[in-house]
């Protein structure tokens, strides 16, 4: 906290948030909602994905606005000096969605070379294939031109419908990304002090039918260069989520959206994403999906860098209990439980440092 009522000031770079169809009132819905708190204003841009044909604009949508606002706007409370970009797709068709992710990574590439992250509150099934479009979700696609120096990280929701079985959504289940898992922030009824976190029962989580393990780069799949689950489940399928934040709508966080008429409680992963992305912008580590270095003479090595960092902790003596909370209670048809689990992953974040 800065002193000021709100958090200090903390951020770099840009966070981009991809949805679908238009929220009219985007900037003035975050004008709103930091003179509230009180927080810094937004720098805020606002991107039509129309390049693809798809629209000439997209058409507003209420259910969409909210999102929109909820996804600005907690993009915004951990990080206020990222700038946020709204990349608004033509429809919440695969295809508009994809199109629009590679403008968001593209204008973060074009416009802010120390990076940021990408936040996706949506996601559907999987479907065969889908491993070719895994690279839209990576920065090794984007950033050979600059020297692959500007690091980008993709975050999903992990979906709102419980444990999955033997399946995940997407992009949720996608290897580069971070699926966003949920939490329930359970607090005194009296004092209305923090009390504990547990398994939020909508929070999404599973096993991937898509994405199983290769030992030749394909661009998807887990594999060497995706190997952050190998010491809990082998040479085997992708599982989510793998971080998690308050979900429940509970314990909601209060969103402004002026096109749905003023002020609304909402949970569900689609805060769990936005939200982690600030939370691991304001921490600062600016990790991508490439490591250089200078004995292999500029040699690129694509990998998972945030998800290395984030299950590397999990066997430590100390590290782990410090910088995670082990959701240990609770069920989204899967039990939590110590250490990783199908509900939280990981867990959810206890200050900044391992993020």
């Amino acid at each position: 906290n800065g002193g000021g009522g709100g958090p200090s000031s903390a951020g770099y770079g840009a966070i981009a948030i991809v949805d679908a169809f238009d929220n009219p009132n985007a900037a003035s819905d975050v004008a709103v909602f930091n003179a509230k708190w009180p927080l810094a204003a937004t720098t805020f841009t606002k991107i039509y994905a129309n390049g693809n044909g798809s629209c000439k604009a997209p058409p507003p949508d209420k259910g969409w606005a909210l999102e929109e606002s909820l996804d600005i706007e907690w993009a915004h409370v951990f990080a206020p000096k990222a700038a946020i970009i709204l990349v608004e797709a033509c429809s919440n068709s695969n295809g508009d969605l994809f199109y629009a992710e590679q403008v968001a990574f593209n204008y973060i590439v074009t416009n802010y070379p120390a990076g940021g992250q990408v936040s996706n509150s949506w996601q559907g099934g999987e479907f065969s294939g889908q491993i070719a479009d895994d690279p839209l979700f990576a920065d090794w696609n984007y950033v050979g031109a600059t020297g692959y120096k500007t690091h980008i990280l993709a975050f999903a929701s992990s979906g709102d419908g419980g444990f999955e079985g033997a399946t995940t959504g997407y992009p949720s289940g996608n290897p580069w990304v971070i699926s966003a898992g949920g939490t329930s922030v359970l607090r005194d009824s009296a004092t209305k002090k923090f009390v504990s976190e547990a398994c939020w029962g909508g929070s999404g989580g599973g096993t991937s039918s898509q994405e199983t393990y290769a030992t030749s780069f394909t661009g998807g799949n887990m594999g060497p260069w995706a190997d952050f689950q190998y010491p809990i489940f082998g040479q085997n399928q992708r599982r989510t989520p793998d971080l998690s934040s308050n979900a429940d709508p509970a314990s909601g966080v209060y969103v402004y959206s002026g096109y749905n008429g003023g002020w609304f409680i909402v949970g569900g992963t689609s805060l769990s994403s936005p939200s982690l992305a600030s939370i691991v912008n304001r921490a600062g580590n600016a990790l991508g999906s490439v490591f250089q270095t200078p004995v292999t003479s500029g040699f690129d090595w694509f990998n998972t860098e945030e998800n290395n960092l984030l299950y590397a902790q999990l066997a430590t003596a100390k590290a782990y209990n410090s910088n995670f909370y082990d959701v240990k209670t609770g069920s989204s048809g899967t039990s939590a439980v110590a250490s990783y689990d199908l509900c939280t992953g990981v867990g959810s974040p206890r200050g900044l440092l391992g993020k």
